[in-house]
């Protein structure tokens, strides 16, 4: 039944594909739409040839009394063709999906609606998070999102329910792809995400989540690849080891002059029980699994490094046709000034700055860790690290909501991390100084790295001053590293240090962490 003409637009369009589910499942669903403390809403639900008949009776005893609930009998039950049929007939300003089942709590369109009207006219999605059954339990859990994070979506499709886009803009965008089967949500939001529209975040559990499967990985896979290929990004996508999880591998950036920064003393320490000159193994195990075209290493060495790891360096250089420069460093120790003294040397227009007790683990290290730079809106890029005993030293830095840590320090080398978050790439808040790339451009628009933090924190200054500037920075789980700090190193900060960084960027107690699963 078609909406009364005389009645106001709605605010919102829901729509339902009917298949198989029961009438409970219709009950419970029809029971939170029409509770809703907004009335600016529609559902438009399509019925498909496999709706049972207590259904399809339930649904037009429901459409008979409320206006504001449309029917569509439509052929076949492709997903897709459903949701393409429900979009031609809604009207509202916004459209979300509702699977049969699930629920609305009583005020989500009304949260949605105030953050809508908050943001402006450049918005184009809204999501929430959302609460589903526990994987082993009698009770529900809830999934408290990060904010908008392009490249996490790509390998995961974790914005999910409730999730709105601008009618107008999606129509734009192509609508509801028939041919995009399972993955039909996940292809629309990436084609109007694709359009540059703002993304908000309405961190509440506004829907819940009561069954149903999630997106085939075939189906996703396919969206994913489309989209990469429409934005102009030259990689591959495949389904992960762990299932719902994507893979992405970008065709390497092997010509762009980058310029690997190693800040030194010349420390030797023993390592798998051979004793080893550090900063040499790290130029040689870079240099073996690289196969860049335009690379040099810029050493920035202290007065009391040893003149046999000089020796050592100039040896490297001769033997594998390296192009090493070593940069002595007279100031005050200042690991910030000495990163930005090779900075100032380096020739390249990719900078990498690398700690000197670092080993490559995986290959095409370098080639890798700079491919996202390439990409609009990606300011700084690092990699997996992980201690000699194999656990991870580096998953991604968070700064606010209480924190300022790695979670996943210590966590086992093939550990899932939180909802998979280890083994896909995404954007974090602060990537770790010991392995961070970064463009030239960047690097100097931000202003380096602060030398009011000579020892501890220039890192995450420097997180924060690429997310003011509005670029991401890229955590990639493929690109792999040892790196050999002892676990028991005296990592204690001087309250200053806090009290500096938290003068420049607020308390970690009060700003809010964006980029991590399950963080409030």
């Amino acid at each position: 039944m078609d909406a009364d003409e005389g009645m106001t637009a709605p605010r919102f369009s829901l729509l339902t594909r009917v298949t198989d589910a029961g009438p409970e499942a219709f009950a419970v669903t029809a029971a939170s739409v029409a509770e809703q403390s907004l009335p600016g809403w529609e559902w438009v639900v399509a019925l498909a040839p496999s709706a049972s008949s207590q259904v399809r009776d339930a649904l037009r005893d429901a459409a008979a009394g409320e206006p504001r609930i449309i029917v569509l009998e439509s052929d076949g039950d492709e997903l897709a063709g459903g949701l393409a049929a429900g979009l031609a007939a809604a009207s509202g300003d916004f459209v979300g999906l509702l699977d049969l089942g699930d629920t609305l709590t009583r005020r989500a369109l009304e949260f949605v609606s105030k953050t809508i009207d908050a943001a402006g006219d450049d918005l184009d999605v809204v999501y929430t998070d959302h609460d589903e059954p526990e994987a082993d339990g009698p009770g529900r859990q809830a999934y408290y999102k990060p904010d908008w994070s392009p490249e996490r979506l790509r390998h995961h499709a974790y914005v999910g329910w409730l999730c709105v886009l601008r009618r107008s803009t999606l129509v734009e965008a192509g609508g509801f792809r028939p041919d995009a089967g399972s993955a039909a949500a996940l292809d629309a939001l990436l084609r109007v995400t694709e359009r540059g529209g703002d993304v908000q975040h309405v961190r509440r559990v506004l829907y819940r989540r009561n069954g149903g499967a999630p997106h085939e990985d075939a189906d996703a896979v396919t969206a994913v690849q489309e989209h990469l290929d429409r934005v102009g990004i030259a990689a591959t996508v495949a389904p992960s080891k762990t299932p719902g999880l994507l893979q992405i591998d970008r065709r390497p950036d092997v010509t762009t002059t980058t310029s690997v920064i190693i800040p030194t003393i010349g420390t030797a320490k023993e390592i798998w029980g051979t004793r080893r000159n550090l900063v040499t193994e790290t130029v040689r195990t870079v240099a073996e699994h690289s196969r860049h075209e335009d690379l040099e290493f810029v050493i920035v060495y202290d007065p009391p490094t040893p003149e046999e790891v000089l020796e050592e360096l100039r040896a490297l250089r001769e033997s594998h046709g390296l192009r090493i420069r070593l940069v002595v460093f007279t100031e005050k120790f200042n690991f910030s000034a000495k990163c930005n003294v090779g900075a100032a040397y380096a020739a390249g227009d990719v900078l990498v700055f690398l700690n000197d007790d670092m080993a490559a683990r995986s290959d095409a290290v370098i080639e890798d860790l700079i491919a996202p730079l390439r990409e609009p809106g990606v300011g700084a890029t690092g990699g997996k690290l992980f201690f000699e005993d194999g656990t991870v030293q580096h998953g991604g830095v968070r700064f606010g909501s209480g924190h300022l840590s790695d979670p996943y320090r210590r966590a086992s080398a093939d550990a899932l991390g939180e909802r998979g978050e280890l083994q896909i790439n995404r954007e974090v808040t602060v990537l770790t100084g010991a392995c961070v790339a970064v463009r030239r451009e960047v690097f100097e628009e931000v202003g380096g790295f602060s030398e009011r933090f000579p020892m501890n924190f220039n890192d995450v200054d420097f997180g924060l001053k690429i997310a003011r500037a509005g670029l991401r920075s890229v955590w990639l789980h493929d690109v792999q590293l040892w790196h050999f700090e002892s676990v028991s190193r005296d990592n204690t900060v001087r309250p200053w240090e806090f009290s500096r960084l938290e003068q420049r960027w607020g308390s970690r107690k009060v700003v809010r962490e964006r980029y991590s699963n399950n963080v409030r």
